[in-house]
């Protein structure tokens, strides 16, 4: 059984390696993606904003390590959240994967239109965290 996900490219969105294409849901270009949307999120000035991109670039990024080492068998189980499959395909990112489960709230809050609950520093934060998560990932994922 094999995963897709969904996510927008964006007419930005080139594959490494030059102009080479690559398959919208490979490991590869999932990466890529994760690293355009962190510099996107680096670029932002609105806090909230900033935010929800890194943690975008984040789950992107964990899509890309899934897409790598392959999801786990569930057979006919319950839609499971990324951050709990890559606990299962990468226990060595577990708590990467909990640190940003814990940001999951505050990102769909965000969304929603409740973007006093994200601060300036909170957004630069998660920025740069999410930009060390796509560094251990990128190191792993060939691309």
């Amino acid at each position: 059984m094999s995963a897709t996900v969904d996510f927008p490219s964006s007419p930005a969105h080139r594959g490494r390696g030059g102009g080479r294409s690559l398959p919208s849901g490979s490991p590869a270009a999932l990466l890529r993606q994760a690293e355009c949307g962190l510099a996107a999120a680096e670029a932002e000035a609105d806090p909230a904003e900033r935010f929800t991109q890194a943690y975008l670039s984040a789950l992107r990024a964990a899509a890309a390590m899934l897409a790598h080492r392959g999801r786990p068998h569930r057979g006919r189980a319950r839609p499971t959240s990324v951050w709990t499959l890559l606990s299962a395909v990468a226990p060595e990112l577990r708590e990467w994967a909990a640190f940003f489960a814990a940001c999951s709230s505050t990102r769909a809050a965000v969304q929603a239109g409740r973007i006093r609950l994200v601060s300036a520093r909170s957004a630069d934060d998660l920025v740069r965290q999410a930009g060390q998560f796509i560094g251990l990932i990128a190191r792993v994922v060939p691309g």
